[in-house]
């Protein structure tokens, strides 16, 4: 038997990734998926919804069917099932602005060769967040990620039972989604949100529109450096991890075991590679990520993480998948 012939295919499909994302950011910046939902699922139909031409269209459309984001029989399309669920505007699960979140950051990615060149001098600790990352960045960013942050809150509250505690602090919390949900669901729980002064004013505002300005408040906290609260029986830190180095990291969890009370309970849901460091691809990608935002991150290993917290002093160690191929939760107790 011959061995099989080594092409350039699978570079070159790597290479164009970028060809693939824009076509899925025109489908939602268009409201095609939307359209399709709503019954315009012909070509001449949905280039009249989008108010394009009809050759636009089907050049669109031929190819979200190549990459299975439309499903074609005979003339008609329909949305595969995670498209209907998650891109069709007006749906509460709707995630457009997260999907459109990473736009802005094309030009970037293509400086990452430049970014990497940079001395280990240059990088900055908070990266994309130093500096410049005022009120309004700081709106247009949790507008993007709130639906996705509430339905990752929603997600785990239902693998991690929270009965009995009383207080959350919640790590780079954001929107505030992971303290919104355990108030929905437990009434005698309350909350802090730690994040930077301009994002504390749009958490307060996700705080008021939810009704829970009497039971969770946010406070303005560089949590690698500032005095965390020490009334909290829970601490969660949720998709920040690859922000920050492995020096960072360990003495972050250091001061959530310190402020802890006694018993207390500490989740921390990142972007975790596998022991092997081969993958997932994602947490990969946000690691490198890192480099384009010119900040000390990178992606840590499930291995990293767990020791982290074994050597903070945590008990009963545990890793959970989380979402598969891209958050894993680490839990441990405090004596």
């Amino acid at each position: 038997m011959s061995e099989a012939r080594v092409d350039t295919v699978r570079l070159q499909t790597v290479v164009k990734g970028f060809w693939e994302s824009a076509a899925l950011m025109s489908g939602v910046e268009l409201g095609l998926f939307t359209a399709i939902s709503e019954g315009r699922n012909t070509v001449e139909a949905a280039a009249a919804a989008m108010a394009i031409e009809v050759e636009n269209a089907e050049r669109l459309m031929t190819a979200l069917t190549a990459m299975t984001i439309l499903q074609r029989d005979g003339d008609s399309f329909a949305n595969a099932p995670d498209v209907e669920r998650f891109l069709v505007a007006g749906k509460s699960s709707y995630a457009g602005p997260w999907m459109l979140f990473g736009k802005p950051k094309w030009d970037d990615w293509g400086k990452l060769t430049e970014r990497l060149r940079l001395p280990k001098e240059s990088q900055r600790v908070l990266g994309m967040y130093e500096d410049s990352f005022t009120v309004e960045k700081a709106r247009a960013y949790h507008e993007a990620t709130y639906s996705i942050g509430m339905g990752a809150a929603r997600w785990f509250h239902k693998q991690v039972d929270l009965t009995g505690r009383k207080r959350i602090m919640d790590l780079g919390g954001g929107s505030g989604c992971y303290c919104i949900n355990a108030a929905i669901k437990f009434p005698e729980i309350t909350g802090v949100v730690l994040d930077l002064p301009s994002v504390g004013v749009v958490t307060r505002e996700f705080i008021a529109e939810n009704g829970f300005t009497d039971r969770i408040t946010a406070e303005a906290c560089d949590f690698t450096a500032d005095a965390l609260p020490e009334d909290a029986d829970v601490a969660i830190m949720a998709s920040n991890l690859p922000q920050y180095s492995r020096e960072i990291i360990a003495g972050v969890v250091q001061r959530v075991y310190d402020a802890l009370l006694p018993g207390g309970e500490f989740h921390l849901i990142g972007e975790i590679l596998d022991d092997d460091r081969c993958g997932p691809i994602a947490p990969a990608l946000w690691g490198l990520s890192e480099a384009v935002s010119n900040s000390t991150g990178l992606a840590h290993s499930e291995a990293d993480v767990i020791g982290y917290l074994c050597d903070a002093g945590f008990a009963n160690v545990t890793a959970t998948e989380f979402i598969p191929g891209t958050l894993t939760r680490i839990t441990g107790f405090k004596a």
